[in-house]
């Protein structure tokens, strides 16, 4: 055990954690500089780690870790290279047992801050500035990145080449284009996670500035208050649930309500609609919507197995069919938008009232950045973790075809069971073949391995990993560790000092205000949401934005993970529900049916019976 101060027990050192039963050999998995090294042990031990159950609730394939990969480099390199946010550089992370761990990197040298400060002042404040034209440039940009990948040809390396290269006198055959559209593919993941961290972290640094403005005016507001300030925004990624609430009602219009609601398949959907003008009408809408709207991840897009609306439509179909009986039931399905906008402004003007010219200036000027970044930090997750990422994984699964047609694979699916340089090394393999019209090493080299880490997974997915390792840091500093994950100075110290006790009572963050009582869902698996009942206690580790129709029929939320400004507490804002975040476990504290009271303001969950 690693402690760092008395009274603070420290977590598990990473080089400590017994190896799950069945898990030998899970390092060839992934990349070596991912895993936690005797050459780095003294320097790894010296920190703390955290287990990133926001983005990986699961244990990770071996492909898909370019989504650690990939977003932990752009986050760390607009924080530390491009932006220079004073007190932080970027996200160091590993992986132990196939779950990802996670450790900011703090700037303590006052001297180094201050020359980081004047630099983000400058850089930030252009951003800022132009914060609309910037914006605007940011979405005809990802547009371009979505519709590259969409339009990525994989070749199919026919038995005989199309004589066009003859005739054409081209001079470039099929495998050449197959490793530039693989290179294409991994260029192009990269590229979209540089877009995602141009604006991301400056919104998360407006509105800590904003936050820490009003703590120092206010010292005893609640965070929740400060966010309620800049709650009642439209974002994009609220556009696929109400594309459905909009479906809905227009089945109620056309007569055809009955029949939109009973439908659990696409194909008995199309079925009962399709002989009546109305029921083609309405399937025509339903269409239009698909682009873009489902491509929407029921997971958080991280996984290639999170498959999409646009891919799997049970989801979606679901809560339509819900929408279509509230609504016949006569029921508002409304997001209370008017209602959380109106307090919103009351909030603001109680406040603002309290203050000086000098300060209410400061104030002013601080909160309408912070409304202004707003949206993006909800919007963009829309765009590449959804939208893009359903391409993605579809991309790659023409990958995982063609290596199974020449049967380096048994399935196209298992293309995730390797890493993207070994998928590379296979193309090679399968390239060098194909031009000699021999047989590969590959077809009898990977299916063997491919089984083994089949079974590794299981055994990893059976690991309960600890939430954290390693040392106690001194102090937490990156916006997006605090905001988004919810990992504060404060919260690390009281997670070091817990004794382990089962007590009745959870702490968390007080993400959203209010009180409510009623049974507790744990909902672990997306699959699970349709058991959600009117009036019941959402709990899960995380919450997806896919999930933002249930926000309408439950009495309150509560998750694991999160902070202030994750999804379970921004949603639980928008739609006026008690929340608490961060609670670190209470899925495995918590039963289905167990009677709970949320308080939103206290940030407590009490299991009543």
């Amino acid at each position: 055990m690693t402690t760092t101060e008395p009274g603070l027990r420290g977590f598990m050192s990473p080089f400590e954690v017994p190896a799950p039963d069945g898990c030998e050999g899970w390092e060839a998995m992934y990349p070596y500089y991912a895993l936690f090294s005797e050459e780095r042990r003294d320097a790894e031990e010296a920190r703390g780690w955290f287990r990133d159950g926001m983005h990986f609730p699961e244990p990770m394939f071996p492909f898909d870790f370019v989504t650690a990969d990939s977003p932990y480099m752009c986050l760390g390199q607009a924080n530390s290279r491009i932006f220079a946010v004073p007190p932080a550089l970027g996200i160091d992370h590993r992986v132990l047992y196939g779950w990802v761990y996670m450790s900011a990197n703090p700037v303590t040298d006052p001297e180094e801050i201050g020359r980081r400060a004047e630099l983000f002042g400058r850089r930030a404040g252009f951003y800022f500035q132009n914060w609309d034209e910037l914006y605007g440039r940011w979405r005809t940009k990802v547009q371009a990145t979505i519709d590259e990948l969409a339009a990525l040809e994989v070749p199919e390396l026919a038995d005989i080449e199309d004589e066009a290269i003859v005739t054409e006198g081209r001079g470039i055959g099929s495998t050449h284009t197959l490793l530039v559209a693989y290179n294409r593919l991994l260029e192009s993941i990269d590229r979209i996670w540089q877009y995602h961290f141009e604006f991301l972290n400056l919104g998360y640094a407006a509105y800590l500035v904003f936050y820490e403005l009003c703590k120092q005016s206010f010292p005893d507001i609640a965070d929740q208050t400060i966010a309620k300030m800049v709650s009642g925004i439209d974002v994009v990624l609220f556009r696929p649930d109400n594309e459905l609430k909009r479906l809905a009602a227009r089945a109620l219009e056309l007569s055809i309500a009955d029949d939109v609601a009973a439908a659990e398949t696409e194909d008995s959907l199309v079925q009962s609609l399709s002989s009546s003008a109305e029921g083609r009408d309405w399937l025509s809408d339903w269409e239009s919507v698909k682009q873009p709207w489902f491509h929407y991840s029921n997971g958080n897009g991280f996984y290639h197995h999170h498959r999409s609306w646009s891919d799997d439509p049970t989801v979606p179909l679901g809560h339509l069919s819900n929408y279509v009986r509230r609504l016949q039931a006569g029921e508002d399905i409304s997001r209370p938008l008017d209602e959380v906008s109106a307090e919103r402004d009351r909030i603001t003007a109680d406040y603002r009232a309290l203050l000086d010219e000098e300060a209410g200036g400061a104030f002013d000027q601080n909160l309408g950045l912070a409304r202004t970044v707003f949206p993006y930090v909800e919007s963009h997750n829309f765009y590449v973790e959804h939208w893009y990422h359903t391409l993605f994984w579809n991309k790659v699964r023409e990958f995982g075809a063609l290596l199974q047609r020449h049967r380096f694979l048994d399935d196209a699916e298992d293309i995730f069971y390797l890493q993207r340089n070994e998928v590379s090394d296979a193309l090679i393999d399968l390239r060098l073949a194909w031009a000699a019209g021999s047989e590969g090493r590959g077809t009898r080299y990977w299916p063997p391995i491919v089984a083994r880490r089949k079974q590794i997974m299981e055994a990893m997915r059976r690991f309960a990993p600890p939430p954290a390792l390693g040392a106690v840091p001194e102090a937490i500093t990156e916006p997006m560790t605090i905001m988004l994950w919810g990992i504060t100075t404060e919260r690390v110290r009281d997670w070091a000092a817990d004794d382990g006790g089962s007590g009745s009572t959870l702490t968390g963050f007080a993400a959203s205000p209010g009180a409510a009582q009623g049974p507790a869902r744990v909902i672990l698996d997306v699959a699970r949401l349709g058991e959600l009942r009117d009036g019941e206690i959402l709990v899960a580790p995380v919450t997806s934005p896919s999930w933002t129709p249930v926000f309408g029929k439950i009495a309150a939320a509560v998750s694991d993970i999160g902070g202030i400004m994750s999804h379970a507490a921004i949603v639980s804002r928008e739609y006026g529900l008690p929340a608490v975040v961060g609670t670190g476990d209470a899925t495995t504290r918590i039963k289905t049916g167990d009677v709970l009271r949320v308080d939103g303001d206290a940030g407590t969950v009490t299991i009543i019976s």
